[in-house]
């Protein structure tokens, strides 16, 4: 298992405990809950969360029913994540995963393909995701766009520095995003929505159905207010529902989801 030292340490400080569970990232934490929901087998499907993390997603697929295992490289995750209720998990590399063919009614790699710069890497872990799904199962990808880096650094104000300029140029350019943090910060790939079947279907995958998730909505400066009420959060939920698959409003989410089904051997 090869796992790049600056994003184990960026992991390792234990991040991903609350970036999804506070602040604005429960935007992104609900709106992946809100589309899985809908294209998911029913519970009690067995499910592998590929890059789980703490299990975030796998605890509440737990609390629906559904078998749930994380696989991720990070030890503090596997053993945040095993100490869910209902949920396994183990070490282990979307590219090689430790399961038998056909082990799962779906598999979620919602982490896996943002931290794999190379396209070979990514093929690698999808048709991994294609080999561990049985046939007529489900495999979601989540994705980073090509313009987040853009948009946060207007919105962080990280491009009142040129090194924050030059690391967004980079990324619109190559897709790599480096983060500028001395200390060790995220290190990513970020994708062109357009170029996301391409790569489905070079791992032997039927073309996904492409979901935006923050829509511009994630970029609005009150966002937390809708979050914290009940209400107003449906709304802005149903809100990004209506556009969720606009190919013209894609590359505005923060974040995309892809879903396939797998065919019928």
């Amino acid at each position: 298992m090869i796992m790049d030292p600056a994003l184990m340490t960026y992991y390792e400080r234990g991040g991903e405990r609350t970036r999804l569970r506070e602040g604005r990232g429960r935007l992104e934490f609900w709106r992946t809950r809100d589309v899985l929901l809908r294209t998911l087998p029913p519970a009690p499907a067995r499910v592998l969360d590929v890059g789980g993390g703490t299990g975030v997603h796998a605890e509440w697929l737990a609390a629906e029913g559904y078998e749930v295992e994380v696989i991720d490289p990070v030890p503090l995750h596997v053993s945040e994540a095993a100490e869910l209720p209902g949920v396994t998990a183990r070490l282990g590399d979307a590219r090689d995963l430790p399961v038998p063919d056909g082990d799962a009614d779906a598999v979620l790699l919602l982490g896996p393909l943002y931290h794999l710069p190379e396209r070979a890497d990514r093929l690698r872990a999808l048709r991994e995701a294609r080999r561990a799904v049985r046939p007529g199962g489900i495999v979601a990808g989540a994705f980073i766009s090509r313009y987040a880096a853009l948009h946060e650094g207007v919105r962080l104000g990280l491009l009142l520095q040129e090194e924050g300029r030059a690391a967004a140029r980079t990324a619109m350019e190559t897709g790599v995003m480096i983060s500028t943090n001395p200390l060790g910060g995220f290190r990513g790939y970020l994708h062109d929505p357009g170029d996301i079947p391409g790569e489905f279907t070079a791992a032997g995958l039927p073309e996904p159905r492409r979901y935006g998730l923050e829509g511009a909505f994630g970029l609005y400066g009150d966002v937390d207010d809708w979050l914290d009420d009940d209400g107003r959060r449906e709304l802005l939920l149903d809100a990004a529902r209506q556009i969720e698959c606009e190919p013209s409003l894609l590359g505005v989410s923060g974040h995309l989801l892809a879903v396939t089904r797998v065919q019928n051997a």
